[in-house]
């Protein structure tokens, strides 16, 4: 059979999906197929020509899957009838030379690792490249097995003239109890960098368990066999471990779309689009259907293994691909990866193609392995001697005196040395965790251990302008009743919460005038480029100041009227275009309203308590009104003081209820002690440390925030109807999230859609709705299909629901919309009316869908927040339409919302 060459097919270029904010569209990662699933007795093939297969007993028609029919084609070439090809597939065609010939496979060449074509540039992975390699598509169909993990070992590769070993034991052992574990240099060649298979493997022990010790355990030895074995390779391992490229104010992003990883694995399967599909629809997740799509692919000619620099190095290949042609480029990228990659390789290297690893294992698991990865196993050239005495490591002696871990006893034993080894852990945990958050670059951070050890760490990596540190973030309350009985009689200050975006803004004076500004958001991602009013402005106070040479701004930005400085909305602000912005085109004026202040001239302000911070930003940064129309301005935030009495605070709260605000923030200003609630285990109250320092990543009790949507009873809720739905991603593939609602229009007779839903469920009610609205059911299908119809708008789901239930719901808000046709007309011509982050509160069992909200109820929810001065227009954050412009802390609002959720009892009907 003639070989052929893989062609990269192009596709259109798909917008990056975010991690923290937005994931991809799986459930339309292998749907870009012109292939229907649906029941039919004839196909139409690739190549337009028409198969009918005939029923096992020859007469009349049987409907068979595209794969089936690719099989029974040809078997039909080698005169064997379909009940022949079954008994031959059960015996998995190899037990005749009829079978070996039903089976064949077509060769196609590969260039594996040549860079020679990619724009790019040459790559720096340790992989030795070779010219062509080729593998096979075989023509039978895929295994039905549920993918297994682990299922498949690292097979014995070669790579630098060294056999790495198919099963060494840290493969096998890295699940045990850390102290018991012993890195050694025959897991692989010596010097050599680590192989992905190992990596691999860890993510596949990772995602077998739930258990946080078994995941910390199985990271640690990870990270200790690697940093034994070649510590080069730490880096790499690190970001992907933890599913990045770059630190979160780097721009390098994948940018890779679902169509480019799915014709990737098409090509490199032979499996054809409708397969992958229904794949996907089984497992519903990318990497196990591109581990069971090439489960019968055999290489012809062996590869090198892939090594974890190296897949590193061709992820940022990928994303550093740019310009004419840089979709076939990253294809093709992808492609050589699946090529190479065997067993496990394959499920992990697309879940991180697709960001999203399902392993459970986060930010905090990481660097908790790491700091005792670093404590159990020191790098090469650290000194730990009697010399040079370290508050870190443990010796050899030491590690040795702790007693194995008695799993099938439930009465334990005293370990003095592994007590003190718990100690030292929880030590360099701290540390490591403390440095992260002030400096969050593991580029700095493991270049730093590998040299210095935990010991230098913090004086290596201090607090640093440019880089930005994780933000102290506000504890929700429910009233003011609430903070008064926290807080006690500590005084504190209450802000307005501003409807804006968080804003992180670093200055440094460079050679005397000239300024380096940054500005970073709430999840730490640049965007200078957004705001260059805002450098402007800082460029400004930098350069007037003879005083002042350094600082880092906790700020709030937030879009005003240019004549009088009155508040606008966050949706004004998120009209603002992001990248590139020039200044004269800047249309949206903004106002920076500071609120703390971290660092100044080089002295890093975090232990200092807030009452101290706020008075340097107050002295040193006045406000600015700004001389040029729409220029930025610069102001503090409003607030009121506790020592002005309970009443003082009461009125400043009615005010922030009627301003365009979103409610309040509650400071504390010097440190002191509160009464901590009993519980279970504590017989009485016990006074606790509350510092009013600078906490960063931590939802800290010393900052609380009274949101005008927290507050019981404010507002009204709406009845609902729940008229379709989307696929879930991620945990939630086999659930229905998020959900479609509408609102009952009486003049029409219809359901009028108006906003999607997809907080205030718990799992529990996923599965019961699941039950309710089963796929291609009574109650649930493809097309509309009852009465009474549903008028869905721009909003199209993909399945549609029978309407039948009417849901409580409850949102921050009303906001006039640009794809919701609910209350079309009624407040704005040609725009409609939805509900900002909507959240459901349970099934009300007594209504009917007559009884449902109306679009009239809905107006006037609208008029009434017009009374009360909330002025909400632009784009609905309960649409979804465009999940980059939610307002920062209304995320955290969601998260915040959803885990409530979890601990209370949702009502269910059937």
């Amino acid at each position: 059979m003639p070989k052929r060459t893989l062609v990269s097919a192009s596709s259109s270029p798909k917008k990056r999906a975010k991690a923290t904010s937005n994931q991809y569209s799986l459930d339309k990662f292998f749907c870009a197929s012109n292939h229907d699933a649906g029941a039919s007795s004839t196909r139409l093939r690739a190549n337009n020509s028409q198969i009918s297969t005939p029923s096992a007993g020859g007469s009349g028609q049987e409907t068979l899957s595209a794969d089936e029919e690719l099989a029974w084609k040809l078997a039909k070439e080698d005169g064997l009838d379909l009940e022949s090809l079954r008994q031959l597939e059960e015996t998995g065609f190899r037990g005749s030379a009829a079978g070996r010939k039903t089976a064949r496979s077509e060769v196609i060449d590969v260039d594996l690792l040549d860079n020679q074509d990619n724009e790019a540039g040459p790559s720096t992975s340790p992989v030795t490249p070779i010219e062509t390699v080729s593998h096979t598509v075989p023509r039978v169909r895929a295994r039905r097995s549920s993918p297994s993990v682990r299922s498949q070992l690292p097979a014995a590769g070669t790579a630098h003239g060294n056999a790495y070993p198919s099963d060494p034991p840290a493969y096998r052992e890295l699940a045990i109890d850390p102290p018991s574990y012993t890195p050694g240099l025959d897991d692989w060649p010596s010097s050599n960098p680590v192989p992905y298979s190992f990596l691999a493997y860890a993510l596949a022990s990772l995602a077998e368990t739930r258990s946080r010790i078994a995941i910390v355990n199985i990271l640690t030895n990870t990270l200790r066999t690697i940093i034994i074995c070649h510590p080069p390779s730490l880096l790499p391992a690190l970001y992907l471990l933890s599913n990045s490229l770059s630190p979160s104010y780097s721009p390098v992003e994948l940018g890779l779309g679902p169509s480019v990883i799915s014709k990737a694995i098409q090509h490199v399967s032979g499996l054809t689009p409708a397969a992958l599909k229904r794949l996907y629809h089984r497992t519903g997740d990318p990497g196990d259907v591109a581990f069971e799509a090439k489960s019968n692919v055999r290489t012809l000619v062996p590869h090198p293994p892939l090594l974890v620099p190296g897949v590193y190095d061709a992820l940022l290949r990928i994303a550093n691909a740019k310009g004419q042609g840089a979709i076939k480029q990253k294809q093709a990228v992808v492609e050589k990866l699946l090529v190479a990659a065997k067993g496990e390789e394959i499920r992990f290297l697309v879940r991180i193609l697709c960001q999203n690893l399902r392993v459970g294992a986060v930010r905090t698991t990481l660097l908790t392995a790491l700091a005792r990865a670093m404590v159990l196993t020191p790098p090469p050239g650290i000194p730990t001697n009697d010399t040079m005495p370290s508050r870190f490591y443990v010796s050899q002696d030491a590690l040795d005196e702790v007693k194995p871990l008695m799993t099938d006893s439930k009465k334990k034993v005293a370990d003095p040395a592994r007590l003190l080894l718990t100690e030292l852990f929880q030590t360099a945990e701290s540390l490591l965790k403390e440095v992260y958050v002030r400096h969050p670059n593991y580029d700095n951070i493991a270049k730093a251990l590998l040299e210095v050890g935990l010991d230098g760490l913090a004086e290596r990596l201090p607090l640093t302008v440019g880089i930005p540190l994780l933000p102290t973030l506000g504890s929700p309350t429910r009233s003011l009743d609430e903070i008064y009985d926290r807080l006690g009689l500590l005084p504190f200050t209450a802000e307005l919460k501003y409807d804006g975006q968080r804003a992180q803004i670093h200055a440094n004076k460079v050679d005397g005038s000239a300024s380096h500004i940054k500005i970073f958001s709430r999840h730490l991602e640049d965007m200078t480029d957004k705001y260059p009013d805002v450098v402007s402005l800082v460029g400004d106070i930098l350069s007037e100041s003879l005083e002042t040479t350094s600082f880092i701004i906790d700020a709030e930005i937030v879009a005003v009227d240019p004549i009088d400085g009155s508040l606008k909305t966050f949706q004004e602000l998120s009209n603002r275009a992001r990248k590139d912005v020039k200044i004269d085109d800047v249309k949206v004026s903004v106002g920076v309203f500071a609120f703390d202040l971290m660092y100044l001239d080089g002295q890093v302000l975090l232990e200092r308590p807030f009452r101290e911070r706020r008075a340097l930003l107050r002295s040193r940064f006045p406000p600015r009104t700004p001389q040029e129309h729409g220029a930025a301005r610069f102001c503090h935030v409003v607030s009121c003081e506790s020592e002005d009495g309970r009443e003082a605070v009461e009125d400043f709260w009615q005010m922030a209820l009627s301003s365009a605000t979103e409610g309040l923030m509650v400071k504390l200003l010097d440190s002191g002690e509160i009464l901590e609630e009993p519980n279970q285990r504590k017989d009485r109250p016990r006074r606790k440390p509350l510092p009013a320092t600078y906490e960063p990543d931590k939802r800290t009790s010393a900052w609380l925030k009274l949101k005008k949507d927290y507050v019981t009873g404010l507002g009204d809720s709406l009845d609902l109807v729940p008229v379709g739905a989307w696929h879930g991603n991620g945990r939630k593939a086999q659930w229905w999230s998020p959900i479609l609602l509408a609102v009952w229009d009486p003049a029409a007779g219809q359901l009028v859609a108006v906003c999607k839903c997809m907080s205030g469920f718990t799992d529990a009610f996923y599965k019961d709705l699941g039950e309710r609205y089963p796929l291609d059911s009574e109650t649930c299908s493809k097309q509309p299909m009852w009465d009474p119809v549903c008028d869905t708008g721009g909003l199209k789901p993909e399945v549609y629901f029978k309407p039948q239930e009417v849901w409580e719901i409850r949102g921050a808000d009303v906001t006039i919309s640009p794809v919701s046709v609910a209350a079309l007309g009624l407040v704005v011509p040609k725009r409609g009316l939805s509900l900002r982050f909507p959240r459901f509160i349970r099934i009300v069992e007594d209504k009917g869908i007559e009884n449902a909200s109306t679009p009239e109820f809905l107006a006037k929810m609208w008029r009434d927040q017009q009374a009360n001065g909330k002025d909400r227009t632009g784009a609905d954050d309960g649409e979804l339409v465009d999940v980059e412009i939610l307002s920062e802390e209304a995320e955290e609002d969601i998260d915040s919302e959803d885990d409530c959720a979890h601990d209370t009892t949702v009502a269910t009907s059937n």
